[in-house]
């Protein structure tokens, strides 16, 4: 594994990543090679894509729920059925 080590003089901040699996690491490198990025801005894009929020208009919201539905169909969900699957996901 090989730590990564990103220093961003602007804001200040630097972090240390430790324990970076080798195979990730890899995948960083050719992705910034492709990007035509540094590591380090291509870590940062990646945390900038992952974590900024997506802003989702009402009508999307609401085109994403009626395409769920329909895939459902005529299924009745049972208040049970939905205590389950909530808790099976915490697990």
């Amino acid at each position: 594994m090989t730590p990564l080590r990103f220093s961003r003089a602007a804001m200040g901040t630097t972090i240390t990543l430790k324990g970076i699996p080798n195979h990730l690491y890899e995948r960083l490198k050719l992705a910034a090679k492709a990007h035509h990025r540094s590591l380090n801005s291509e870590v940062i894009a990646c945390l900038e894509r992952q974590l900024s929020p997506t802003v989702v208009s009402a009508d999307e919201r609401l085109a994403r729920a009626r395409a769920i539905r329909a895939r459902l169909g005529s299924v009745e969900l049972q208040v049970k059925d939905i205590s389950t699957a909530v808790r099976s996901g915490r697990a």
